[in-house]
C-alpha cells in the first residue's frame, strides 16, 4: 500500500496502525481501485483485512466533510457489526473530521433520522432499517457517491437487493461495492442491473 497516496491524516494512522509493514492482500488490490472510484466486488476470507480495505478506501474518497446530506452508505448485517465498523472508521478517519453514524434495527427511527438530518458524510447501516429509513424519507439521497455493502451473501440471503435497487435506482452514478467471504451467483443479478463494469478484485 502507497501510503505517499493517501490523504496524510489518514497515512499518519495507518502508520501509527502499523499497516505499512504488512498490508493485507486485499488492501494492497482493492484500494487504488476504491480510489479510481470503479465498482467492485471484493472476494476474500473472513478476517482478512475487507472491512478495513473499505474503511480506508472511503476515507480517501470523502476526504473531508461536506455540506450535511450523506455521501456514502455502508450497509452492514447486524448492530454489533455497524458498531464495529464505525469504531474502525473513527480510529482511521482520525484529523479528517469526517462525521458518521449508526442506524441499526431497534434503535428510536426518528431519533436516527433526525441524528442523520443534523449532517453526516457516512451511515453505517443495518439492511432492515434502511429499508425503514428510506420508507420515511430518513436519508437524504442528494449527494450519495458511494454505497458500500460489507457481508454481501449474507445481505443477499435475505432477500435485501430490493433496497439495494431502490436506492441505486434514485441517485446518480454511484461507486458500488460489495464484499464478500466467497463468490455467489448471486452477485451476477447486482452486477447486470447496478454496477458499471465492475471488477472482481480476490485475495486468498
Amino acid at each position: 500500500m502507497k501510503l505517499k497516496k493517501l490523504l496524510p491524516e489518514l497515512a499518519s494512522n495507518l502508520i501509527d496502525l502499523g499497516y505499512e509493514k504488512a498490508p493485507r492482500e486485499i488492501q494492497t488490490l482493492a484500494i487504488p481501485k476504491i480510489k479510481s472510484g470503479a465498482d467492485l466486488v471484493l472476494i476474500a476470507p473472513d478476517k482478512n483485512g475487507k472491512t478495513n480495505a473499505l474503511l480506508i478506501g472511503l476515507i480517501q474518497q470523502l476526504k473531508q466533510p461536506f455540506e450535511e446530506a450523506p455521501r456514502a452508505i455502508m450497509i452492514v448485517s447486524s448492530r454489533e457489526k455497524a458498531f464495529e465498523a464505525e469504531e474502525q472508521f473513527q480510529i482511521l478517519a482520525k484529523g479528517t473530521k469526517l462525521r458518521s453514524f449508526v442506524a441499526f434495527d431497534q434503535g428510536i427511527l426518528q431519533y436516527q433520522k433526525d441524528e442523520i438530518y443534523d449532517g453526516l458524510d457516512i451511515l453505517f447501516v443495518t439492511p432492515k432499517r434502511l429499508t425503514e429509513l428510506v420508507n420515511i424519507n430518513g436519508v437524504p439521497m442528494t449527494k450519495i457517491k458511494m454505497l458500500v455493502v460489507d457481508d454481501a451473501i449474507e445481505f443477499l440471503r435475505h432477500s435485501n437487493h430490493a433496497i439495494l435497487h431502490r436506492i441505486a435506482d434514485g441517485i446518480k452514478n454511484p461507486q458500488i461495492i460489495l464484499a464478500a467471504n466467497e463468490w455467489s451467483n448471486k452477485f451476477e443479478d447486482l452486477e447486470e442491473r447496478l454496477m458499471k463494469n465492475p471488477m472482481i478484485i480476490e485475495a486468498e
